[in-house]
């Protein structure tokens, strides 16, 4: 409160005699809010330590990551994919279905390369938007093609004779995941290694 009132009294000492205490407090309003405080400066923050904290935990997690990929302890992997501009999460054994047209026929092995996320059941491998090439392969078999049933459109005008009806059916395919594998460890600059794989999207 003392503040306050040595403000007052700083703002009514420079001003003419004709201001009121209302004027008085309006100017006080409108001065800046780091003067109306004596707040101390806060003390520089050491960016560097942070950022090797940050590298050191990260490097940690990627190491406890790599060591249950290796034991084989992480369990059953999932993975969301990109697919015909659709996001699917996966396991393996799942059947997928994947509407319109796509180029691939019945028994084609494909390899699916945009692999948003990939985890178990202790991590999560997230991707910025998708992950590097060749961390993650999910190997996928086209099993059916086939088409929707059949959709009705009935246009009526009444009192016109106008009646018309079309049916439509679009095709599908049918994909079965094969296998979820981490190819290589987390976090390393590893070759990429050339598979022998078609791109069909």
């Amino acid at each position: 409160m003392s503040l306050l009132a040595q403000s007052v009294r700083q703002v009514l000492r420079y001003t003419t005699p004709h201001v009121s205490l209302s004027s008085a407090m309006r100017a006080l309003s409108m001065s800046p809010a780091l003067l109306q405080q004596n707040k101390p400066m806060p003390a520089a923050i050491d960016v560097s330590a942070i950022a090797k904290e940050h590298q050191k935990e990260c490097r940690t997690v990627c190491d406890r990551v790599n060591q249950q990929v290796a034991k084989s302890e992480q369990g059953r992997l999932f993975a969301v994919v990109h697919l015909s501009g659709k996001q699917f999460k996966v396991t393996p054994g799942d059947i997928i279905l994947v509407e319109g047209y796509w180029p691939p026929t019945i028994g084609d092995e494909i390899s699916l390369d945009k692999v948003l996320l990939a985890g178990a059941r202790d991590f999560t491998i997230i991707g910025r938007p998708i992950l590097e090439p060749g961390l993650v392969t999910v190997k996928a078999t086209i099993i059916e093609k086939t088409l929707t049933h059949t959709k009705t459109n009935f246009k009526k005008k009444r009192r016109k004779q106008y009646m018309r009806i079309n049916f439509q059916r679009s095709p599908n395919t049918m994909i079965r995941i094969n296998s979820i594998e981490l190819t290589r460890p987390v976090d390393s600059s590893a070759e990429r290694e050339a598979e022998p794989s078609r791109r069909l999207f």
